[in-house]
């Protein structure tokens, strides 16, 4: 029985050993040029360049190297050999050829991209066996002739994506379940939108002959269009006039002079918004201006203009101000600051000194006994959680498309970077989060809030622990470090890709356990392989076919969030990793 058991186990060993074996040489194959420097004395799952193997780490699952520089054909039955293989990435190469007839032998294929090479001629009919596929991007390459009907047999697909092609003829009427995105623009498609494809946009298929579709002028309660726009138009006539009224009756505008002159009045502020004095040190002070400007107004100036709040938060209440011939600027009054003044003054001369377009700018400080001023630039984007979760659900909410998220994950990551820089590179933030991310006019994330933790009572370590954003270090140490910043903004990658809250997103389908965070949900979902389940809806339903570039953004957000500090990449890096999403 001993000697059974033995040869059984043996038996086992041996058909290990020869799948991950036959995987590495199928590789191995493919790259005969040795342009990917492959270790052939190591195992194929031991760091190799784009590729990932399962978690017993006998199969190879996933090959993922875009923009590598292969050219040619691609090397026949290679890849196709490697039979568990789920993702197959080899986009913006300049491949060439038509599609490889041998990757039908690729059944657990799931996603499959080939975008931005120079592969030609007709897509062969015998892409449905591909059973498994659910996404497939073909697009910006030379494909031509009609696009096979066969392709109603992908029953799993949800992203079909073929524009910028050469395709002809009219467009089958596909019948695919589960789609949920297409792209079909820019080829020589005519005819009609099939019936099947009318629920996706219309960008989806511009740059083609393709009929108009017609557009049913349906209003409600079987009115005529006249009589519905006439009464629509009354409505809104009313509906303007009694909000205005409203508006008038119960609303006023805010002093911030009510909430910014609560002090003793035994110590009132004085001075005058002007450059600093090194000679004044009476406990009322000045205003601090950064970078030599003089200014026009003075401080009761300020805390008698108009102002509005935009929050509060452990480091205190926030108010936009619109001053007087003036620009709007946001002035945050701190509360519970537990350093003395000349402390006070060092930390934000610090942050006052940092200048780049991606981080918010510090224009001026205040300090007294009974309020700690800092005066900030006004971003009229607003923050990223507002964009991200304000109006969820409301039909006129207008989402952040990918392209946008994008530009704010590399603006922010790019001011973070400046913000380290700082102090000799010894600067931390302490407070990374959605809602210390501002957009700019151009859609850039800048980074705000910085270097409070430092001068504040409440330390924002007690906070993020119920946000979510808090790296698993700071529990024991209690101490914020760059690579605390790393593990926080790891988390807002997360957030943008994912659209769901950092604290308890899981559901109960995806995650039996409660109060999970948003990097344990993720890690949790992603362990076996990697998913687009994870993305928000938001961005899956626009047309464009990003997918791959939100799986290369998650796996960057996941190296953030790793739970070794160590094992976390430098912000510089992050940068270069999300720059390279994209290549120009």
């Amino acid at each position: 029985m001993q000697i059974f058991f033995f040869s059984l186990i043996l038996c086992f060993v041996l058909i290990f050993s020869e799948t991950i074996q036959e995987d590495k040489k199928a590789l191995l194959d493919f790259d005969s040029s040795s342009l990917l420097h492959w270790n052939k004395s190591s195992s194929v799952c031991d760091h190799w360049t784009g590729v990932t193997c399962n978690g017993n780490k006998d199969r190879v699952v996933s090959i993922r190297l875009p923009g590598i520089g292969f050219n040619g054909l691609i090397p026949p039955f290679t890849i196709s050999r490697l039979s568990s293989l789920k993702i197959l990435s080899l986009r913006k190469n300049r491949f060439i050829g038509e599609f490889p007839s041998d990757f039908i032998n690729l059944k657990n294929l799931t996603h499959l991209y080939l975008q931005h090479n120079r592969l030609s001629g007709p897509l062969p009919t015998s892409l449905s066996e591909l059973k498994s596929l659910k996404v497939l991007d073909l697009s910006n390459n030379g494909f031509n002739g009609s696009i096979p009907s066969s392709i109603s047999g992908l029953t799993s697909l949800k992203v079909l994506i073929l524009a910028n092609n050469s395709f002809t003829g009219e467009i089958p009427d596909f019948d695919l379940p589960n789609l949920r995105q297409i792209d079909l623009s820019n080829n020589k498609l005519i005819g009609t939108i099939p019936k099947s494809l009318e629920r996706f946009q219309e960008s989806a298929f511009s740059g083609n002959n393709i009929t108009e579709r017609k557009k049913q002028h349906k209003t409600p309660f079987g009115l005529s269009q006249v009589a519905f726009l006439l009464i629509l138009a009354g409505a809104c006539i009313l509906g303007v006039s009694g909000l205005s009224c409203m508006m008038i009756t119960c609303f006023r505008k805010a002093r911030i002079s009510a909430k910014l002159r609560k002090r003793d009045s035994s110590s009132p502020p004085s001075g005058n918004w002007t450059s600093r004095d090194d000679n004044n040190v009476e406990e009322g002070g000045k205003i601090i201006f950064f970078g030599g400007r003089n200014h026009s107004f003075d401080l009761d100036d300020l805390l008698s203009s108009s102002a509005e709040i935009l929050g509060k938060s452990a480091f205190g209440t926030t108010y936009k101000v619109a001053i007087e011939d003036m620009s709007t600027v946001v002035v945050k009054r701190l509360k519970e600051v537990v350093v003395g003044r000349r402390e006070f003054e060092q930390q934000m001369e610090i942050i006052g000194m940092i200048r780049h377009e991606n981080v918010t700018e510090l224009k001026a400080y205040y300090y007294s006994k009974d309020d700690k001023l800092a005066v900030y630039s006004y971003y009229t984007q607003g923050n990223l959680f507002e964009m991200l979760h304000g109006n969820r659900g409301m039909y006129d909410r207008v989402p952040l498309d990918w392209d946008a998220r994008l530009r704010i994950a590399t603006g922010a990551a790019r001011g973070l970077a400046k913000v380290h820089e700082a102090n000799n590179g010894k600067f931390i933030h302490g407070n990374i989060k959605s809602s210390n991310i501002f957009v700019d006019s151009e859609c850039y994330g800048c980074i705000g809030d910085l270097g409070l933790t430092t001068i504040m009572k409440s330390l924002p370590q007690t906070t993020c622990i119920t946000t979510g954003y808090h790296a698993p270090e700071i529990t024991d140490t209690r101490r914020t470090t760059q690579f605390s910043d790393v593990y926080s903004f790891g988390v807002v990658l997360l957030e943008l890709l994912t659209g769901k809250s950092p604290v308890s997103p899981a559901d109960s389908v995806t995650s039996p356990e409660k109060n999970m965070d948003l990097a344990s949900w993720i890690r949790s979902v992603v362990v076996h392989e990697w998913t687009g389940e994870v993305f928000d809806m938001e961005i899956l339903t626009q047309s464009g076919g990003f997918e791959e570039e939100m799986v290369e953004m998650l796996q960057i957000g996941l190296a953030c969030v790793a739970i070794k500090q160590q094992e976390r990449p430098h912000i510089t890096q992050v940068v270069k990793l999300i720059e390279d999403i994209r290549i120009n």
